[in-house]
């Protein structure tokens, strides 16, 4: 995390870990981070095309429904989201029970994985199976996504993401927002201000919540990663 200015005087470690994890009443905008609902699946062996901007399954409605009655219950300034349809649908969904309308950015995109590669083929017809058997198992280990060939490199993917999220902290100060994303992004993001190195490093769920407060000078705490209290309730709707 970054560092922040303390008061002048005598500070006690206590006090400093009040201002570290904003828990001293700092002002701070609450970034709510959710990632969208299940979307329909791509058909094996088929054209990438068909995967890039799938829409939601029924299951994913119904955990998008989930996740906006929850959010419905607390106050929420503003809602961003992705151009993707999954993540649009699942910003509309919340953002309809504050009387907000999802600002889209595109910069919130998913990581752009195989993106060179002509839509009208798959990744194993252009690669061999024995090329894409050894980006997935360096991917299982490395976590990187400059493991994949004719993709965007880890290093982009994470600049423009950062530069969007704390884009939108910014101008939304000491209030509530929501942005409905994908998990790379909500990795990204959260990565870069823990210090992590690897670019996939938990996998949130269908509609998971993760919360960021984002304070003054560079300071960023971790409320709660991988939320998925919403739906528990129901058999099946917990889904990755």
């Amino acid at each position: 995390m970054s560092a922040t200015r303390l008061p002048s005087g005598s500070v006690s470690a206590f006090d400093y870990s009040q201002y570290a994890f904003l828990t001293g009443g700092q002002p701070h905008t609450r970034l709510v981070l959710v990632r969208h609902g299940q979307q329909v699946p791509g058909r094996p062996g088929g054209p990438f095309g068909d995967v890039l901007d799938p829409p939601l399954s029924e299951v994913g409605d119904r955990q998008v429904a989930s996740v906006a009655e929850r959010l419905a219950r607390e106050p929420v300034d503003a809602v961003y989201s992705s151009a993707l349809q999954r993540a649009h649908r699942t910003a509309t969904a919340i953002g309809k029970r504050h009387g907000a309308q999802p600002v889209v950015m595109a910069d919130l995109r998913e990581v752009e994985v195989f993106r060179d590669i002509p839509p009208e083929q798959s990744p194993e017809r252009f690669l061999g199976r024995t090329l894409l058997a050894g980006v997935r198992e360096r991917m299982m280990f490395e976590k990187r996504w400059d493991v994949y060939p004719y993709s965007e490199s880890s290093h982009d993917f994470r600049k423009r993401v950062v530069n969007a999220i704390e884009g939108i902290a910014a101008s939304h100060e000491g209030e509530r927002v929501v942005v409905a994303c994908h998990g790379g992004v909500i990795n990204a993001y959260l990565a870069h201000h823990l210090g992590i190195p690897f670019d996939m490093w938990f996998r949130p769920a269908h509609t998971a919540v993760n919360v960021v407060l984002a304070g003054q000078h560079g300071v960023r705490a971790v409320v709660s990663l991988g939320d998925t209290h919403h739906l528990d309730a129901t058999p099946g709707l917990l889904t990755y």
